[in-house]
C-alpha cells in the first residue's frame, strides 16, 4: 500500500476509535440533545456565526468518518438554527461530508477492488458511466437505504465526484426537510422511529419510484418522436430482417429461423462476407501454403539433406480460390434457404424503421419487418497520403487476385493483417519491406510478444521498419518510392507494389444509415447499446459494423443476442456478454490472447501475478522442431483465478482454447494443473504453466516442516 493511503487509513482509524473510545456517541443521542437543547441555543444566540461553522464542521466530519449520529445532528440543526438556516447548513455539509467518505473510498479501495473484481465489475462501470447520475439520485430520496453505505459503494465507481456532490445534494433535500422540520418540534419527538411513520416511509418509497416511472415515460416519448415520421405498417412481411451475410448476419438468420421465425436475408455481394470470400479463409489457406514452403527451405534440421519446391504463384493462388469454393457450401443460399431463410441477392436500402428497399437484377421491391439486423460489415481503411491514389494499392480486398508474384513488396502496417501478410508473400518469395508508425509491430500485444514476433521476420528476410510514418507516394525515372519520416529525416523505399493493411472501417454510408438517422459512435460504427441495439431500439447491428471488436467470431456472438432480443426482447432482454474475447494472429509463431496482458493490466491498474512457462523447454514443441515461444498466464495476486493469457508458438489459437473455457466458467490454475493432458503434446504446455503459479505459491513453512518431519522418520 502507497505512504499517502496508509496514512490515510490510519488516520481515518485513529479518528474513528477515539470516537467510540472516548464513547462520544453518548452525546449524539435523543435524549442528550434534548436535555442540552437549552444551552446550546443560549449559545447559538451568543455566538451565531461561530455556531454555525461548528455545527457544520461537526456535520461534516460525523459524515465523512460514516460515523452514527448523522440523524440526531439533522435534528440539532432544526432545533437550533430553525427550518430555513438549519436545512441550508445541513444540506450543504452533509453533502460535503458525503463527498469526503466518496473520496475517500475511491482512493483507500477503488484500485484495490478493481484488481480483484474486475471481470464482475465491467457491467457495472459501464451502467454507472451511463447512469449513475440517475441511479444516485433514486438512492438518495430514499432513506431506507444507509446514506454511509451509499456514499462508500459509489467511490468504488466511476461517477465523477462533481457529478455525486450535486445529485446527493439534490437527491438528500427531501429528507434533510424532513428531519430539520422535526426538529423544530424536538419537545414533541420521544424517538427516531416517530419521525418516519409507515405513510411517509410510503411517501418516500414513491419518490424513489418517480424517477424510474418518469425514465421509462421519457424512452416512450422519445421512441414515439424516433418514429414520428414514419407511419408503421399494420402487418409485416418479416419478423426480423437481416442486412448483409457475413458471419454476424448468417448467424443472426439461422437463429430466426431455428425458432420459427420468418426471417429475409439480403447480401449485395458474395454470401460468406468477407471471411470466406477476402479474409479469414482465403488468408490462412494462402499461409498453409507459405509455411509449407518455409518448412521445405528447413529440411535439414529434419535429418533430410536436401529437399525443395518448385511452384507457380499463380497457381497458389488458385489453391486459394478452391479453397474458398470447398467452404462456400456452409454459407451458401441453397442451405440457409433449406434451413427456412428467404434469401435475396441485391442490394438493399433501409426506407423506414420497418422496411427496405430490395433492388435485384429483376426488380425492386419493398419489405418489411418488425426488427431489422444490420450486418454489413467492414472495408480496408485507405488513408490519405499524397499519391497512394496514383499508385495501383493493393488491400486484403484486392490482393487476392493477384497472379503474379510482387518482386519488391512494400506493406503499410503492423497489425495482425499487416503481419499475417508480410510473413507470407516473404516466405512465397517477395522481397518484402513493412512499414509501421508505431514503436513496434502488434501494439496491442505485450512487448515480449512484439520481439519474437519482429525477431522472426526479420530472420526470414523481412525488412522491418519502425518508427517510420508514410507521407507521400512518389514516382522517380519510373520506379515507385515511399517517402517515409523516421526520426526526423525522410527516407525513401523503393517497391514495385504496395499492399495497404492499417486497419477496417465500417459501412455505414449507401444503405439509408444516413438518411434514417441511425447515430454513429466516435469509432464511425453503428452505436448500439448493450443489447446490439441503435437509437432506433426494433434496429439492430452486430459485427464490424458495429464494433468494438472485429473478429468473425465476435460478430456471431454478437449476433445472438441481436436475434433473440429483436424477436423476444419484448419479455426478456439480453446484454452482450464480452467478458471473455480471445483472438488470434496466425503468423508463425501463431499469437493467440483472452482477457488481459501485462500492458492492459497496468493501464487500468489493476494488480496481477505473472507465470511464464517457455515452450522450447516442452519435449513435443522440441520433437516438432517449434521449441519457441511461450505461456504467459496473468492472475489475480495470490490466487489462481486468470486474469488473461497470452500464447507464443506452435498451434497457439489452438492452445487458447482450454483458457477460454476456464475465464469463461471460472476454473482456475489448480483444476488444469489436476487434469489429465496427454503426452506428448503441445497442450502440455497449458499445465507446465499452472505448474509454475503452483510452484511459485508453494506453502514454504508446511514444506520446511514436511522435510523434518521425513527427517525424523528416517532416523525413527
Amino acid at each position: 500500500m502507497k505512504t499517502s493511503r496508509l496514512l490515510l487509513l490510519l488516520g481515518i482509524a485513529a479518528l474513528v476509535a477515539t470516537f467510540f473510545a472516548l464513547d462520544l456517541q453518548h452525546y449524539l443521542t435523543l435524549d442528550n440533545l434534548k436535555a442540552q437543547q437549552t444551552s446550546i441555543a443560549d449559545y447559538r444566540q451568543a455566538h451565531p456565526v461561530l455556531a454555525m461553522a461548528l455545527y457544520a464542521v461537526l456535520y461534516i466530519a460525523v459524515t465523512a468518518l460514516s460515523l452514527p449520529g448523522a440523524t440526531i445532528l439533522t435534528l440539532a440543526g432544526g432545533a437550533v438554527f430553525g427550518l430555513t438556516w438549519g436545512t441550508l447548513i445541513v444540506s450543504f455539509a452533509s453533502s460535503i461530508g458525503a463527498t469526503l467518505a466518496f473520496l475517500a473510498a475511491r482512493f483507500l479501495l477503488r484500485d484495490w477492488v478493481k484488481s480483484r473484481f474486475s471481470a464482475r465489475l465491467q457491467a457495472i462501470d459501464e451502467g454507472v458511466s451511463r447512469d449513475g447520475a440517475f441511479y444516485l439520485f433514486t438512492l438518495r430520496l430514499v432513506p431506507l437505504f444507509p446514506f454511509f453505505m451509499i456514499n462508500l459503494a459509489m467511490g468504488l465507481t466511476p461517477i465523477k465526484t462533481r457529478t455525486f456532490y450535486w445529485v446527493s445534494q439534490v437527491g438528500m433535500l427531501a429528507g434533510t426537510l424532513v428531519y430539520v422540520n422535526a426538529g423544530t418540534q424536538l419537545a414533541k419527538i420521544d424517538s427516531l422511529s416517530g419521525i418516519l411513520s409507515p405513510s411517509l416511509l410510503g411517501s418516500f418509497a414513491l419518490l424513489g419510484v418517480f424517477p424510474w416511472v418518469a425514465k421509462h415515460m421519457l424512452e416512450f416519448f422519445k421512441q414515439r418522436k424516433i418514429y414520428a415520421n414514419w407511419p408503421k405498417p399494420d402487418r409485416f412481411d418479416n419478423n426480423l430482417i437481416v442486412i448483409g451475410a457475413g458471419s454476424g448476419g448468417l448467424v443472426s438468420a439461422y437463429i430466426a429461423a431455428a425458432v420459427k421465425a420468418k426471417v429475409t436475408l439480403i447480401e449485395k455481394h458474395k454470401m460468406g462476407g468477407d471471411c470466406l470470400n477476402t479474409g479469414c479463409v482465403p488468408s490462412k489457406a494462402l499461409i498453409r501454403s507459405a509455411k509449407l514452403l518455409s518448412q521445405i527451405k528447413r529440411a535439414p534440421e529434419f535429418g533430410f539433406t536436401k529437399a525443395q519446391a518448385e511452384f507457380a504463384f499463380a497457381d497458389v493462388m488458385e489453391r486459394v480460390q478452391q479453397v474458398i469454393k470447398s467452404v462456400a457450401p456452409h454459407d451458401s443460399v441453397e442451405r440457409y434457404t433449406e434451413l427456412g431463410v428467404e434469401v435475396i441477392e441485391g442490394s438493399v436500402k433501409i426506407v423506414s424503421p420497418w422496411a427496405v428497399e430490395v433492388t435485384t437484377v429483376d426488380d425492386v421491391k419493398t419489405i418489411t419487418g418488425r426488427a431489422i439486423v444490420i450486418a454489413a460489415g467492414a472495408r480496408p481503411f485507405v488513408p490519405p497520403i499524397p499519391g497512394l491514389d496514383k499508385v495501383d494499392y493493393l488491400t486484403s480486398d484486392n490482393v487476392w487476385n493477384l497472379r503474379e508474384l510482387p518482386k519488391r513488396l512494400l506493406v503499410l502496417g503492423g497489425g495482425p493483417i499487416g503481419c499475417e501478410l508480410t510473413q507470407t508473400f516473404n516466405r512465397l518469395g517477395s522481397q518484402v519491406t513493412q512499414v509501421e508508425m508505431a514503436p513496434r509491430l502488434m501494439l496491442r500485444e505485450d512487448t515480449d510478444v512484439s520481439e519474437i514476433v519482429q525477431a522472426r521476420f526479420r530472420a526470414e528476410g523481412v525488412e522491418v521498419k519502425v518508427n517510420h510514418t508514410a507521407k507521400e507516394f512518389i514516382v522517380e525515372n519510373g520506379e515507385h518510392i515511399l517517402l517515409a519520416e523516421h526520426d526526423g529525416q525522410i527516407v525513401k523505399i523503393a517497391f514495385d507494389n504496395v499492399l495497404v493493411a492499417i486497419g477496417r472501417a465500417a459501412n455505414v454510408q449507401g444503405y439509408g444509415v444516413e438518411e434514417l438517422g441511425i447515430a454513429l459512435s466516435p469509432r464511425k460504427t453503428l452505436d448500439t447499446n448493450a443489447f446490439q441495439q441503435t437509437n432506433f431500439p426494433n434496429i439492430f447491428a452486430v459485427g464490424d459494423v458495429a464494433g468494438p471488436y472485429q473478429f468473425t467470431h465476435t460478430a456471431a456472438h454478437q449476433a445472438w443476442y441481436a436475434a433473440v432480443n429483436a424477436l423476444f426482447g419484448q419479455f426478456k432482454q439480453f446484454r452482450t456478454d464480452y467478458s471473455v474475447i480471445p483472438w488470434s494472429t496466425f503468423t508463425d509463431p501463431e499469437v493467440a490472447r483472452v482477457g488481459l496482458n501485462e500492458q492492459d493490466a497496468q493501464a487500468q491498474n489493476i494488480a496481477y501475478e505473472v507465470s511464464t512457462y517457455d515452450i522450447d523447454d516442452l519435449d513435443r514443441a522440441i520433437a516438432d522442431g517449434e521449441a519457441h515461444g511461450f505461456v504467459k498466464v496473468l492472475t489475480v495476486p495470490g490466487k489462481d483465478k486468470i486474469l488473461g493469457v497470452t500464447i507464443v508458438g506452435e498451434h497457439a489459437g489452438d492452445l487458447i482454447a482450454e483458457f477460454v473455457l476456464a475465464m469463461k466458467h471460472g476454473i482456475g490454475l489448480n483444476k488444469i494443473l489436476g487434469t489429465i493432458h496427454i503426452y506428448p503434446t503441445l497442450a502440455e504446455a497449458n499445465k507446465y504453466v499452472a505448474g509454475i503459479w503452483k510452484r511459485n505459491h508453494a506453502p514454504k513453512a508446511l514444506l520446511e516442516w514436511l522435510g523434518h518431519y521425513h527427517a525424523w522418520r528416517r532416523n525413527a
